[in-house]
């Protein structure tokens, strides 16, 4: 398994042969001016809401690529409506694709589209494949809702979890998040992108490590693998 950041909420997986994009906001993003859009190669693109930090890039790389977009039934038919290709679904639903099995979890925030268009529900996805099970949380704030994750799911190998505040919970809530999923690995998103969401990656990483676990904190364009 190899994870990609392109910034902020972006990562590339690629695993078991098959690479899956989460929430592409790239080219409006100067942090990640030097990462290319047609470089991204994948098949499914999967989107946790509607924002435009979160979405920006997903109809460029989708037909580019011919893939699909994974995400909930409103934001699918918004994309489907443009001549794309996707896959609907809504809380609590799972569904095996080529790359595992997805399932949508719960956040807690907002979700409109582009145009003001009604995005649903914000989510989540955890994603599950007989190489690894992971959690990539989107954009939300610290719900008791993230205990069912390991009830209701293969134990995770790593999560990714928004630390920036403001707009999401910090990494202290962050933490108490990976009390509750049962997870010692996690990658930090939605972070340092505006002025509203900088951190102090020290503080971060050693609140992290004091209680025994790992914060990862990627710089735009680097990998990690497991």
């Amino acid at each position: 398994m190899k994870l990609t950041f392109y910034g902020h909420a972006c990562f590339e997986i690629e695993t078991k042969g098959h690479r899956i994009l989460f929430d592409p906001f790239i080219s409006p993003n100067p942090q990640a001016a030097h990462i290319r859009l047609d470089s991204i190669q994948v098949k499914h693109i999967l989107l946790t809401h509607g924002h435009g930090d979160h979405v920006a890039d997903a109809a460029e790389i989708a037909r580019q690529n011919d893939a699909t977009i994974i995400s909930n039934y409103e934001i699918v038919s918004w994309f489907e409506k443009k001549g794309l290709k996707g896959h609907p679904m809504n809380h609590g639903g799972k569904w095996k694709f080529e790359f595992g099995t997805a399932k949508l979890v719960n956040a807690i925030h907002s979700s409109s589209l582009p145009d003001g268009s009604n995005g649903g529900n914000p989510g989540g996805f955890v994603v599950w494949n007989d190489e690894v099970c992971f959690y990539h949380a989107g954009d939300t704030a610290l719900t008791l809702d993230m205990k069912l994750i390991p009830q209701v799911c293969p134990r995770l190998d790593f999560a990714i979890l928004p630390i920036g505040d403001n707009f999401t919970m910090d990494y202290q809530d962050a933490m108490i998040v990976a009390e509750f999923i049962a997870c010692d690995t996690i990658i930090g998103c939605h972070f340092d992108t505006f002025g509203y969401i900088k951190i102090d990656h020290e503080a971060a990483k050693k609140a992290f490590a004091d209680k025994g676990k790992k914060l990862i904190l990627l710089n735009i364009g680097e990998s990690w693998s497991m």
